[in-house]
């Protein structure tokens, strides 16, 4: 389950900042496998980084499960275990789960009012959620 760093919005409401700038390289250039050095050479771009200070986060990463290695010669190559979009996904079941349920009634209303401004392709998307929804769950009397 992740915890939620009340301030932060996107990932970072999961992950502490470099382990989130890690997540978003990892997943912006879909490596399918990389090493530490690989996340290096773009962070560098970007600001100076010591490599040991990635090589720990990254081991962190490992740690939380979000990423899977192996040991190739005498390095460690990563793969992320999710793609953004599943951790996302994830990451909203985790922080719903974590309210009591007067507060899960309260979410579900919440995404109830944003679905006002929604366009009729994501009203569309929704309402064969829902009818796949309830075929898996046997309830037809909705249909």
């Amino acid at each position: 389950m992740n915890k939620i760093r009340s301030g932060q919005e996107g990932i970072k409401l999961s992950l502490f900042d470099l382990e989130a700038e890690i997540m978003e390289i990892i997943w912006e250039f879909q490596h399918l496998e990389f090493s530490v050095g690989e996340i290096v050479t773009v962070l560098e771009r970007r600001r100076d980084i010591a490599y040991t200070t990635v090589m720990t986060t990254v081991a962190r990463l490992y740690e939380k499960g979000l990423l899977s290695r192996t040991k190739h010669g005498r390095k460690y190559l990563y793969t992320a275990i999710q793609s953004r979009q599943e951790y996302i996904v994830q990451l909203t079941k985790d922080v719903i789960q974590q309210l009591p349920p007067i507060g899960q009634e309260t979410a579900v209303s919440m995404l109830i009012d944003r679905i006002d401004d929604a366009d009729d392709d994501v009203l569309s998307k929704l309402e064969e959620m829902i009818r796949q929804k309830r075929l898996r769950s046997g309830d037809t009397d909705h249909e």
